[in-house]
C-alpha cells in the first residue's frame, strides 16, 4: 500500500443483526485481547522483551504524551498497556467493491454507520468471508492489520504487531488513532481515515521536530515520505475520477473484464513513467505491480484522495492542531462532509 501506515478500526463488539456467530467470535476475541494486556511499567520489566521492543514502547508513551499535550488531541488511555500477540497482524480485514463501478460494498454498525471494511481475529475466518463475496462477483482484498481503534470503547493496548513499525511510524499510528478517538464522524469512513492519515503525518513532523531539531535526519526522512505521499494522492485522486467516469461509459459485455484490467494497467503504467521518477523514495515502487482491482483501488480513495484539501485547511488554521480539529468538528453535522470541506476552504 505504499507508505500506508496504516491501522484500520475494528468494531467487533458493536456488530448486530443476525450475524451471531461473527457476533460471539468476535466479541470472545476482543474481550481475550484486553484480558492480556499488562501495564507498559510491567512490560518494560519482562526479560523476554529485546532492547529494541522496550525503546519502542517508552516512544509511544512519549508520542502519545505529545499528542494530548502538544497537539491537544483528545486525553484517553490508549496504549498505556501492551499485549504480546501470537501472530504477525491482530486482525484481518477484508473490504470488497462493486466490478462495474468504483464504489464500496459497505457493511453497517451500530453507532458508527456504513464502513467499507469487515475485520476479523482469525485469518481462515477473512478468507471465508473474502470467498463469499466474491461469489456475489464483487471484487475483494484482504489484508493483515497490525494497529485498530476502538473510538474509545475500550481502552487499547500497544501490540507486539506494532513493534515493527519504524520508530517514526510508530509515532505516526499513535497520533493517527489519537485523532480518531478526537474526532469520528458516523457513515464517513474516507473521510476519518483521510484526516487520520493527515493529521498523522503532521504530527510525526512536528513530533521529531521538537524532539530532534530542524537538522534531523528523521525529520528529513518524515519529510520525503510525506511529500511522496502528497505527491501519490494528487495522482491517485485524478486518476480515480477519471476512471469513476470511464465506468459509466463502459459496455457490460463478454470483453468487459479484459477491458477494465487493461484501464487498470493503464494507470500503473502512467504512474511508473509520469509520477515514480518525481518521488523521493521507494515508499510507492510496489504500485506499479500491483495486482489492482476496485477494491485495492478503493482503499487508496480512502486514505489518500483528496488529501490536499486538508493541506489547504491547515494553512487557512496557520497550521494549528486545535483550530484545524475545530473546523473539522464543524463537519460533524454535513450529510457530505467532504464536500462540506471543499465548500469551507474556498
Amino acid at each position: 500500500m505504499g507508505s500506508l501506515k496504516y491501522a484500520l478500526i475494528l468494531f467487533p463488539l458493536l456488530v448486530g443483526g443476525c450475524q451471531v456467530s461473527y457476533y460471539t467470535s468476535s466479541a470472545y476475541n476482543q474481550m481475550k485481547l484486553l484480558n492480556s494486556r499488562v501495564p507498559i511499567d510491567e512490560a518494560l520489566k519482562d526479560p523476554k522483551l529485546t532492547a529494541e521492543e522496550k525503546k519502542k514502547l517508552e516512544l509511544a508513551q512519549k508520542a502519545r504524551e505529545f499528542a494530548e499535550k502538544d497537539l491537544h488531541l483528545k486525553p484517553t488511555e490508549n496504549y498505556t498497556s501492551y499485549v504480546k500477540l501470537d501472530r504477525p497482524y491482530v486482525t484481518y480485514v477484508v473490504s470488497a467493491a462493486y466490478k462495474w463501478e468504483l464504489k464500496h460494498y459497505q457493511w453497517s454498525y451500530p453507532f458508527v454507520g456504513t464502513m467499507p471494511y469487515k475485520g476479523y481475529f482469525n485469518e481462515a475466518d477473512a478468507k471465508e468471508e473474502e470467498k463469499e463475496l466474491q461469489k456475489e462477483n464483487l471484487d475483494t482484498y484482504m489484508r493483515g492489520v497490525s494497529a485498530y481503534s476502538t473510538l474509545g470503547w475500550f481502552k487499547d493496548p500497544l501490540l507486539s504487531s506494532m513493534m515493527r513499525y519504524k520508530d517514526y511510524d510508530l509515532v505516526n499510528t499513535i497520533i493517527h488513532e489519537t485523532v480518531h478517538a478526537t474526532l469520528y464522524i458516523k457513515h464517513a469512513a474516507d473521510f476519518n481515515e483521510r484526516l487520520a492519515m493527515f493529521l498523522g503525518n503532521k504530527g510525526a513532523e512536528q513530533y521529531y521536530l521538537k524532539t530532534e531539531g530542524e537538522n534531523s535526519p528523521t525529520l528529513a526522512q518524515i519529510k520525503k515520505d510525506n511529500e511522496d505521499d502528497k505527491i501519490f494522492s494528487e495522482f491517485i485522486s485524478a486518476e480515480l475520477k477519471d476512471l469513476s467516469a470511464w465506468y459509466k461509459n463502459l459496455p457490460v459485455n463478454e470483453r468487459a473484464e479484459e477491458k477494465r484490467k487493461d484501464r487498470i494497467k493503464e494507470i500503473q503504467e502512467k504512474f511508473k513513467t509520469t509520477v515514480l521518477p518525481k518521488m523521493h523514495t521507494k515508499n510507492y515502487d510496489k504500485f506499479t505491480s500491483a495486482q489492482l482491482n476496485n477494491a485495492r483501488l478503493l482503499v487508496y480513495k480512502t486514505y489518500m484522495q483528496d488529501l490536499n484539501d486538508f493541506e489547504t485547511l491547515y494553512q487557512q488554521s496557520n497550521k494549528d492542531f486545535s483550530i484545524f480539529i475545530e473546523k473539522c468538528k464543524a463537519l460533524e453535522t454535513a450529510e457530505n462532509p467532504e464536500q462540506k470541506l471543499k465548500d469551507l476552504i474556498k
